[in-house]
């Protein structure tokens, strides 16, 4: 069974990683807020917000996501962890979702492709950041290390 690696060398890279696209995804959610705050919530005007097509729904979940992330990469324990980990599927799923109904009126959040693709490359770098974000002592890390430079002798026992 593959192990998330713990205290990977490049962890605080990691964080600083999944934090720029917390405030990315804030920065766009709150200039998106104002952008849209005279339409409706779900409305399907063609409003952008930072390049990217946007209502108030989608801006709203914007700023909430956003301040997730930021929380995430300021904590030092494993809830940043999970936090990317959880945060990533969400966001592979939701641009996966939205491809498959872009050109229909289940379009709520007014994604456009642009859109899509740029929850798709989020969604895998905070995948990323969470495989490798994962904290423990050192016993722990040395023993995740010594499982995977000896996987069969591992097995034998």
């Amino acid at each position: 069974m593959a192990h998330f690696p713990v205290n990977h060398p490049a962890r605080p890279l990691y964080r600083v990683l999944s934090g720029l696209i917390g405030l990315y995804i804030l920065v766009f959610g709150v200039y998106g807020v104002f952008e849209t705050w005279g339409d409706g919530l779900f409305s399907r005007e063609d409003t952008t917000a930072l390049g990217l097509r946007t209502n108030l729904a989608f801006a709203l979940v914007s700023v909430i996501f956003g301040a997730f992330l930021i929380i995430g990469a300021s904590r030092r324990g494993n809830l940043g962890h999970y936090m990317n980990l959880t945060a990533g599927a969400v966001f592979l799923i939701t641009g996966i979702l939205m491809m498959a109904v872009l050109q229909t009126s289940a379009n709520f959040l007014n994604f456009s492709m642009s859109t899509v693709l740029i929850s798709l490359v989020f969604g895998l770098v905070l995948l990323a950041t969470g495989l490798y974000d994962k904290v423990g002592t050192d016993e722990h890390a040395a023993e995740e290390r010594r499982r995977r430079e000896h996987p069969i002798a591992e097995a034998n026992r």
